[in-house]
């Protein structure tokens, strides 16, 4: 899919968070935003997702520009798999009605329908022997796993992912990334937010460096990662490289 960004900029506060971010990719596949905390990244995840609303700047996807109404920005919602870095289920849910209940609430599905695709999707994520347990009786990896589950059973023209291993460990992080790698190897296209700089080099084929506000490079991974053009851009990563 087609992605273009022109001049987004979104203010909290007073603290300017996006400053005129503009990014064009013909084709989306798997576009990594790195930078440092509090650079915008999440705040660019959510208005490319439509749960914020710049204050100025037009996201146009497929040609077709976001309108920033409440007419208008549930049909988006619907469209975009989203998965956040807390989980974000409901903890008195079962992994398997987390991931019925959107597909019965918002998107139509009959329960028998919903419950079909559930554990489909359940058994090929290795999740089928916990589809009973409620989120507190599972590991921070095989929440991660559900709610990735939950994301992707809707059938979303783009899945975003804003730093969805920031609380694991490393093993659990390695199950969560090993999934998403292989939705990035099916084709899908994905936005990743993530410190996973070695994870971020083996799946991106675009790189955007976040900072202050603003894009400060951006570009094929390769060239990003390995022979960044700004002096920003080069700071960071000898930062979160040097170990």
């Amino acid at each position: 899919m087609k992605l273009r960004l022109n001049q987004l900029s979104k203010t909290f506060d007073g603290h300017l968070a996006l400053d005129s971010v503009s990014l064009a990719l013909e084709a989306v596949g798997t576009l990594v935003l790195i930078g440092p905390s509090g650079g915008g990244k999440t705040t660019l995840l959510r208005i490319i997702a439509g749960l914020e609303r710049p204050n100025a700047g037009e996201v146009v996807i497929n040609d077709q520009s976001l309108v920033f109404e409440e007419d208008y920005l549930p049909k988006h919602r619907r469209s975009v798999g989203t998965v956040f870095q807390a989980f974000n289920l409901f903890p008195h849910l079962t992994a398997l009605q987390n991931v019925t209940l959107p597909l019965e609430k918002v998107h139509g599905y009959s329960p028998k329908e919903a419950a079909k695709v559930a554990r489909q999707l359940l058994t090929r994520f290795r999740l089928e022997m916990h589809a009973s347990k409620r989120p507190a009786e599972l590991s921070g990896g095989q929440r991660q796993r559900v709610a990735i589950v939950r994301a992707v059973a809707i059938k979303p023209k783009l899945l975003l992912f804003d730093e969805p291993t920031s609380a694991l460990d490393p093993e659990m992080t390695a199950e969560v990334l090993d999934v998403i790698r292989e939705l990035r190897d099916e084709g899908r296209d994905l936005i990743l937010v993530t410190h996973e700089m070695g994870f971020a080099r083996q799946v991106a084929d675009q790189v955007a460096v976040l900072a202050e506000g603003r894009i400060v490079e951006s570009g094929p991974a390769a060239q990003v990662l390995e022979h960044p053009k700004s002096e920003r851009c080069r700071e960071f990563l000898a930062k979160v490289l040097k170990y």
